[in-house]
């Protein structure tokens, strides 16, 4: 089985970066964050893979998770971003380069204080489910 690591990054950049009222809100989209970033931003965190085979099929099953980063004092404009986000990816049409039958629904999010207070966090998972082409 191929993983689908880069292609599932590649596609959930590509859609994040391609939805205009998120883009309006953030700074950017980041795989690797620069130095002296603006915020708020959202930045691509890890993506676990289990494989999901059914009888002749393979397949994948794969946890994508995002990070939304503001300074904004309380957690207002941090959840705007993640509806913004979640308009942008959960349950939306996803293309993955060498996989079909894609999909991809939000799984859950956690707001967080970051030890500088100033920093707002929220993660958010989103399941994918993918077949292979």
């Amino acid at each position: 089985m191929t993983a689908a690591l880069w292609p599932l990054q590649l596609a959930v950049y590509a859609k994040a970066t391609g939805h205009a009222p998120l883009m309006a809100l953030v700074s950017g989209v980041y795989d690797e964050v620069p130095e002296q970033v603006a915020h708020p931003y959202v930045s691509l965190g890890s993506i676990t893979e289990t494989v999901s085979d059914a009888h002749n099929q393979r397949g994948l099953e794969a946890r994508v998770v995002l990070h939304v980063w503001s300074k904004y004092r309380g957690f207002k404009q941090a959840a705007a971003i993640l509806d913004a986000l979640d308009t942008a990816l959960d349950r939306q049409p996803l293309t993955v380069s060498g996989f079909r039958d894609v999909s991809i629904a939000h799984e859950q999010h956690q707001e967080l204080r970051d030890p500088d207070p100033d920093i707002r966090h929220i993660n958010v998972s989103y399941r994918v489910w993918l077949t292979k082409a």
